[in-house]
This record gives C-alpha cells, sequence and structure tokens, in this order.
C-alpha cells in the first residue's frame, strides 16, 4: 500500500483525465523476462511492482493511466505503443530495470543456486531517443524525470556510455541520468512523447534488496507522479 508521500490535492491544470493520460508500459513478459537479479528474480517483476505503484501514485493525483502489457502475455514491442496510441495516451513511460555487460559479472550460491551479480554500477538511466514522434517533449520529460529522480535522493548510473561492445549510448545530461538509444523500439515507435526508465540496477545485490522494499518502490513511484505532474501542467524542474 502507498503511504502519505502518494496523495496529493487536484490535478494542476492540463493534469485531468479529460486533457491528459499516462501509458505505463510494464517492460518485458512472464516468457522473456528480461535480466535476472542478483538473487534470481524476473526483471518482470520488479516491472510490473513499480509500473503498478506509479498508476497509484498518478491516480491519487487525478492523473489517468493505463498499464500496457502488465498480464506479461506475450507482446511485440511495437504493439505496446500502438495500443498507448489507441488508448489515446499523452505521455508513454516504459518501466524497467537494469543489468550490466558480462564482464562486471561474479557469480554467488543463493539458496543453493549459482546466481550472477555485479556490485560495480548502481542507479537509475532514463532513457531518450532522437527518433520518436516527439522528440523535443520526450527530452522535457526526461529532464523532469530525472530532476525528479535526484530529488528523492536516487543516484544515476552512466554505465550505458562506456565505450565498451554493448554501450556506448550518448550521454545526453550526465547530471539528471539521461542517455540516447534510438534503437529502442517503445521510442522510436511511439506518435507520443517516450521515455523509457531503468529505475535500478537489480543485479547488485544491496540495489536489487533496495528496489523490492516498500518504501523504495513509493519514492520512485511518487518521484514518477510529480515528474509527469509537472510535465502536463507545463512545469519546470530547478536543477
Amino acid at each position: 500500500m502507498l503511504g502519505p508521500l502518494a496523495v496529493a490535492a487536484q490535478p494542476m491544470d492540463g493534469c485531468g483525465p479529460d486533457r491528459f493520460k499516462v501509458a505505463l508500459d510494464v517492460g518485458h513478459t512472464l516468457s522473456q523476462p528480461g535480466a535476472t537479479s542478483a538473487r534470481g528474480r524476473t526483471e518482470f517483476e520488479f516491472n510490473q511492482r513499480l509500473a503498478r505503484g506509479v498508476q497509484a501514485t498518478l491516480a491519487a493525483r487525478g492523473i489517468a493511466a493505463v498499464l500496457i502489457g502488465e498480464a506479461g502475455g506475450p507482446m511485440p514491442l511495437m504493439q505496446r505503443t500502438r495500443l498507448a496510441q489507441a488508448a489515446g495516451a499523452s505521455l508513454f513511460l516504459s518501466v524497467h530495470h537494469d543489468s550490466v555487460q558480462p564482464q562486471y559479472l561474479s557469480t554467488w550460491v543463493v539458496d543453493g543456486q549459482v546466481r550472477s551479480y555485479s556490485d560495480v554500477f548502481r542507479g537509475y538511466s532514463v532513457f531518450v531517443s532522437q527518433g520518436g514522434g516527439r522528440p523535443r517533449d520526450s527530452l522535457r520529460f526526461a529532464m523532469l524525470l530525472g530532476g525528479g529522480l535526484r530529488a528523492a535522493g536516487f543516484t544515476p548510473s552512466l554505465h550505458h556510455a562506456e565505450p565498451i561492445p554493448g554501450e556506448g549510448r550518448p550521454v545526453v545530461d550526465a547530471g539528471l541520468g539521461i542517455l540516447r538509444f534510438d534503437g529502442l523500439a517503445v521510442l522510436r515507435t511511439a506518435a507520443m512523447p517516450a521515455v523509457l526508465l531503468e529505475a535500478g540496477i537489480i543485479v547488485n545485490r544491496g540495489e536489487e534488496e533496495a528496489l523490492r522494499t516498500p518504501g523504495v518502490v513509493e519514492r520512485l513511484a511518487v518521484a514518477a507522479a510529480v515528474s509527469t505532474q509537472r510535465y502536463c501542467s507545463g512545469s519546470s524542474m530547478e536543477r
């Protein structure tokens, strides 16, 4: 259950359900669950929990949000953005949790199972694409989201910018943890402003445990909701 931080007054101008709706994309599926955490949990589990938290927090602020892919059934990536458009979404936020490249992984034994982990990196990343339908507005929301996460006490990770195979993403704003990834299908095919959030690194043993605690999930959800409210009301976030 979300605590008192999730409750706010009536929606700001421009944020009412007749004018604004958020599509919350639950990254991955049950059959293709994404990254595996240091203790063997699936990324989909983390994504689903956080997306539901963001939806509940937005609802408490009078902002409509629809979940896409919540049940975890098979879903092509481009279908996610088509569903968002069909739902009349004004903003698309894809919710994910992160891993690292294989060279950073070590192994340990958890409940008799050998698991991979890496404590080298921790933190969130925010991705934008120049190929989407509304790149400038996508960047504006990304900056608000990065600022909201920083204000809530979260720290960005720039490990996706490393000049190594599989990474090398251009940094848009290091302080806010924003990177560009033009190849992400859910950003490239979105007609509305679209951002992908990697909320934390679940192969990091400490961060994995933190990301499962209700308090941390609530802080992430509130940061996302506040940033969304600032976006739809036309506000800015001071750095």
